[in-house]
């Protein structure tokens, strides 16, 4: 009898529904703890340690920079060793800055907390979630990533409720100190328990494209689509920090904004139980296009038709959940089982790095020319990021072999 393809084995191995809503949970205590713990802790922060706003809420930009400076290193780690060291190592690392910022007496040691954060953030987040999971599993990773996003999907709207909750009991550093705990007493456990030992993670990682030397160059494409991820993660952290203001500017009231803003998260959930149900058999090109366009589409309409807020923000959500799926799909279905780890690590880097710029430019055009010319770059960017996915999604849709969707 012959031995079964290293795909099958890899689709058999898969982890289960319930181990992927496992990893969900694993990233919405580690966002929790790191890229939405500051929209929380931020004022609670001044006001106990008189530390100036700028610094405080500038700190999270801090460790968007480290991560994305660290992610291509991360991505050869996770495919040389495996991804189950190298995520928990990560959520220990991030666990230890939690700890070292709730401990922080000083600015300079706040800072260097987030430094920590950002280190584990490389480490154990969506990107070098999906890395280990794409290179040990395959073409059959596919809907684990996407069960993973939708068990993650409520991320937002859980953290940060319950975020709000803990600084009300036990302060800001009682807060960051429950992160870590949970980090290490939850998180780490679900690491070493679904995600694959590292020579199980070497064995079932079939060569779908000759192997590239560490540190490599690009493979084909990859600069244009590191490109198209980055401006589309661009726009989402300009609409995550801006959004309430820019709803403002269109004759919306504060209280209106907060309740269409909490949209976004059943819309990105939506989204991807669709791509779930009815996507997994067409090639992830075309979630790019429905991704790009849908954002575009929903910033539109919130330019000319403020009326349609609702709308634009479902757009927007949908869109936007997307996304989460399709950075993770996409690379994988364009280069192989084999060097997808390393490629997600080189793709994840311009992306952060153009997240940790995207606040500060936001603010500079808006306190600057205001936000109706905010909004107008914020189109001109969705609208390179649609033109750029055009691009991506024609090269892949060429290149795929015949008789594929």
């Amino acid at each position: 009898m012959p031995e079964p393809s290293a795909e099958q084995t890899a689709r058999r191995a898969a982890p289960s529904l319930a181990g992927n809503a496992a990893l969900g949970l694993t990233q919405i205590i580690l966002w929790g703890g790191s890229f939405y713990l500051i929209a929380v802790v931020a004022d609670p922060v001044v006001d106990t340690t008189g530390w100036p706003q700028g610094a405080v809420v500038g700190a999270l930009s801090l460790a968007i920079l480290v991560s994305g400076l660290l992610s291509p290193w991360i991505g050869r780690r996770i495919r040389r060793h495996g991804g189950q060291a190298v995520l928990i190592a990560g959520t220990l690392v991030l666990a230890a800055g939690l700890v070292l910022l709730a401990l922080a007496p000083t600015l300079p040691l706040y800072l260097a907390a987030w430094l920590v954060i950002g280190l584990g953030m490389a480490a154990c987040l969506y990107d070098p979630l999906f890395a280990a999971i794409g290179q040990a599993y395959g073409t059959a990773a596919r809907g684990a990533m996407t069960q993973i996003a939708i068990a993650s999907g409520f991320a937002v709207s859980l953290c940060w409720p319950a975020t709000s909750l803990m600084v009300e009991h036990v302060g800001w550093r009682g807060a960051c100190l429950a992160y870590a705990a949970l980090s290490v007493l939850v998180v780490v456990p679900i690491f070493a328990r679904v995600l694959p030992a590292p020579e199980r993670a070497e064995a079932e990682a079939a060569p779908a494209v000759a192997p590239q030397p560490e540190g490599s160059a690009r493979l084909p494409g990859e600069g244009l689509l590191a490109l198209t991820f980055t401006t589309a993660a661009i726009l989402m952290t300009a609409v995550a920090v801006q959004l309430l203001l820019l709803l403002q500017a269109q004759g919306i009231a504060l209280a209106t904004a907060v309740a269409l803003s909490a949209l976004i998260g059943p819309s990105q959930v939506g989204a991807r139980i669709l791509e779930l149900a009815f996507g997994r058999g067409a090639h992830p090109a075309y979630a790019l296009l429905v991704s790009s366009g849908s954002v575009a589409l929903g910033l539109a309409l919130l330019a000319v038709a403020p009326a349609l807020a609702w709308l634009a923000i479902i757009l927007y959500g949908a869109g936007n959940g997307m996304r989460t799926v399709v950075r993770g799909t996409l690379p994988l279905a364009l280069y192989g089982q084999r060097d997808y780890a390393a490629a997600m690590g080189r793709l994840a880097r311009p992306a952060l790095l153009g997240q940790a710029a995207t606040p500060v430019v936001c603010g500079y055009v808006s306190g600057h020319f205001g936000p109706d010319a905010l909004l107008g770059l914020m189109l001109a960017v969705a609208a390179l990021n649609l033109g750029l996915s055009l691009v991506v999604a024609r090269r892949a849709l060429a290149a795929r072999p015949p008789g594929t969707v």
